[in-house]
């Protein structure tokens, strides 16, 4: 029996169900663009054969919201989505029929019904890897000392125009470390509306002040990966 026809076969709920899927987006899925991942998963859904609750009026179309887009080249282990389903289907179904859709690049973590609201995001801890040249107990210094007491400025986009920002302004808290001859850091930014921050414009900034990556580009590289979103008590992690 093909998913569509076991989809039909399901209970209707009295009601609509939002399911919040939570997913990694990691390696070469990292390039990706935002963009292109909504258009993957709306045909993932699709082939998952899922009942899914689609919008009324002249153009249909599937439900779903994605939660702090993740800017192209960075990795992340807590994306989320929340989508709509309109006959009953267990979540470890649903988590089942979109990783056998999926990748390891890009999988389903967790399935369950959403009990908070997206915007409810407040921060996102990022962890850096940084290959630079001269990375040593020095350079550690310089790199807490500006990320604890700044200045550290950039260019900042939005609807009304670009703007000079202090990353400061929005980060939460930060540690610096060296390991294995890389710069390693784990900082908290801020991911509600109006005081979002890039966590590529952390680099950016440290690239100007610090002088990392400077050195030979192909020897010289970072990774940034997404570890946790934060409620507004800076504690609590979203669900």
């Amino acid at each position: 029996m093909k998913n569509n026809e076991v989809k039909f076969t399901l209970p209707m709920l009295d009601a609509p169900r939002t399911l919040r899927v939570k997913f990694r987006k990691v390696g070469n899925l990292q390039y990706i663009s935002h963009l292109d991942l909504q258009r993957t998963f709306q045909r993932v859904l699709v082939r998952a054969g899922l009942p899914l609750w689609y919008t009324k009026g002249f153009n249909p179309h599937i439900k779903m919201v994605f939660g702090m887009p993740l800017p192209v080249g960075s990795e992340s282990e807590c994306e989320y989505l929340d989508i709509r389903i309109e006959r009953e289907m267990s979540c470890a179904e649903v988590k089942a029929r979109l990783n056998g859709e999926l990748t390891e690049e890009l999988a389903v973590l967790d399935v369950y019904p959403a009990t908070t609201k997206l915007s409810d995001m407040a921060y996102a801890v990022y962890d850096y890897t940084v290959h630079t040249t001269g990375a040593d107990e020095a350079l550690v210094a310089r790199v807490r000392e500006v990320l604890q007491n700044g200045p550290l400025y950039v260019i900042k986009k939005g609807k009304a125009g670009e703007k000079e920002v202090n990353i400061l302004d929005s980060l939460k808290s930060a540690e610096v470390a060296l390991l294995d001859g890389a710069l390693i850091m784990r900082i908290t930014l801020a991911a509600g509306e109006g005081r979002y921050i890039s966590p590529e414009a952390v680099i950016t900034a440290l690239r100007r002040e610090v002088g990392i990556l400077s050195g030979d580009p192909t020897k010289e590289h970072y990774r940034i990966l997404r570890r946790r979103v934060l409620l507004a008590d800076g504690k609590t992690d979203f669900v």
